[in-house]
């Protein structure tokens, strides 16, 4: 059977009766999608050889069903199908923070729009003072982890501290994470100009050999957070007192006033308004 008789073929079942015609377009949309929605990924994690791969793979399933006459068309959706799989288990943790952020948005978006306020002097107030905080128990080596979120953070991460949702100041950030203070352990939630919770556990980042020896638990737990979640994560180092900067699974150490007011900034006046949107 030629390439011919066999699209042929494949008309003369689609149009045989209107429930086949709909199981076959029902069929084609979805791996559309799919496919659609796999290569934007791939493309947004810079994976152009693996775009490559999945582009060679439908290429030769195409000729295998074209030349090979024994061979079942259907393995024009279950080869692709497979490399879907495969993709899905090699990015799992990328997959997961968007999955989380896309459903804790649609979640939280009415709490966000009654808790973000556009006053610019308020949100220059909360800049200086987290920056003011930062940099106090910086330089008295006091161990912290600041997460600023998008209300996207899982409620079992809030639940599992002392909940708070109180003002932004340096004085209630630097008592919550005095040495004696029982909350000083655990992690402090920002979401938007409200400091939601204190005293958090996160999950620690699983990918050890990226993370230099130097470093322990609080800095892991700080990086393990913006691997599952779209967070940004402030660790000050209790031993050396270094401030660093956590995002999407990557940490920059030695983080200064620019650094600290960039990130900051970029939070109050573009993720917060993304997530309004």
């Amino acid at each position: 059977m030629n390439l011919a008789d066999k699209l042929a073929k494949f008309w003369g079942n689609f149009i045989s009766t209107p429930e086949m015609t709909i199981a076959i377009s029902v069929t084609v949309v979805v791996f559309a999608v799919l496919y659609f929605y796999m290569l934007n990924f791939l493309f947004k994690q810079n994976a152009h050889a693996l775009v490559a791969l999945f582009t060679a793979v439908m290429v030769v399933s195409a000729a295998i069903v074209s030349f090979v006459d024994t061979m079942d068309s259907a393995i024009f959706l279950v080869v692709p199908a497979i490399f879907i799989v495969l993709i899905m288990i090699i990015y799992s943790v990328e997959i997961r923070r968007v999955v989380w952020a896309r459903r804790s948005l649609k979640k939280n978006i009415d709490s966000k729009n009654e808790s973000l306020s556009h006053d610019t002097e308020k949100i220059k107030n909360c800049v200086d003072e987290i920056i003011k905080a930062l940099q106090n128990m910086s330089k008295n080596d006091v161990g912290a982890i600041l997460i600023l979120s998008t209300g996207n953070v899982p409620t079992q991460i809030i639940d599992s501290g002392v909940k708070l949702d109180s003002e932004i100041s340096s004085e209630l950030i630097e008592s919550v994470f005095f040495p004696k203070s029982p909350l000083h352990d655990g992690a402090m939630i920002i979401d938007g100009t409200k400091i939601v919770a204190a005293g958090c556990f996160l999950p620690l980042s699983q990918n050890v050999d990226s993370i230099p020896k130097e470093l322990g638990t609080r800095h892991r737990a700080g990086i393990g957070v913006t691997e599952t979640i779209d967070v940004v994560s402030f660790i000050v180092s209790e031993e050396t007192g270094v401030i660093s900067v956590a995002t999407a699974g990557k940490i920059k150490r030695y983080a200064d006033t620019e650094t600290l007011r960039k990130a900051l900034n970029r939070y109050y006046w573009q993720d917060i308004d993304n997530a309004r949107r």
